[in-house]
């Protein structure tokens, strides 16, 4: 479907051109998505940045998200944490673990500047796919609560029915392609190699 993450961008940066010269804000949801930003934000004439969330892993099979965790603590839980075995104990530790790392990580990617403030600017926030959406949902409820005038989510492929909890958290849902068959992001790119955080520091500087 994509050929990797830059054609992502670029045919994602194509349905964003009504907000080319609105100086948006491109925010990436890190790794992956970060290329991806810097790409956006060149079409679109805007600045990139980061937001900082993370999801919380299911105590048996880590990939799934049972829920996330944004920069300020606020914390997002899906409907299927209990039936996988996550009671309120494991909650709260698996949430502490993540939000160290979000701190750890805003000190090692951005440790000379504090993030772009969003107050009144169209934020625009990209990820190179959704999966549950947990992430995504922290990363649109912390952002809102920091006024921006228009708050997007901007991803190339997602299943349909995350989008319908997407759609609750942002004014504008931009989404490319919404496969029937849907196992992991990773399967919608010829190329999906892994970001790692010297790529993310370079980017960023």
């Amino acid at each position: 479907m994509f050929r990797d993450r830059a054609d992502a961008a670029e045919k994602l940066a194509e349905k964003l051109m009504m907000y080319q010269g609105k100086n948006p804000i491109i925010l990436a949801v890190p790794r992956g998505a970060v290329p991806m930003a810097k790409i956006i934000a060149k079409r679109l004439g805007g600045s990139y940045d980061l937001v900082l969330v993370r999801k919380l892993r299911a105590p048996t099979y880590k990939e799934l998200a049972i829920g996330s965790v944004n920069e300020s603590g606020w914390t997002y839980i899906s409907d299927l944490a209990a039936s996988v075995g996550a009671d309120s104990e494991y909650i709260a530790s698996e949430r502490q673990t993540q939000v160290d790392v979000i701190h750890q990580r805003r000190l090692q990617y951005t440790p000379l500047r504090q993030p772009i403030d969003p107050n009144g600017r169209i934020l625009i926030v990209v990820d190179d796919g959704l999966a549950t959406g947990a992430t995504m949902i922290a990363a649109l409820h912390g952002l809102r609560s920091r006024k921006p005038s228009k708050l997007i989510c901007a991803v190339p492929v997602s299943p349909v029915e995350t989008l319908y909890k997407i759609a609750e958290f942002a004014d504008e849902v931009v989404c490319l392609e919404t496969p029937a068959e849907f196992q992991s992001v990773g399967q919608f790119y010829e190329e999906f190699p892994q970001i790692n955080d010297e790529e993310v520091i370079k980017l960023l500087s």
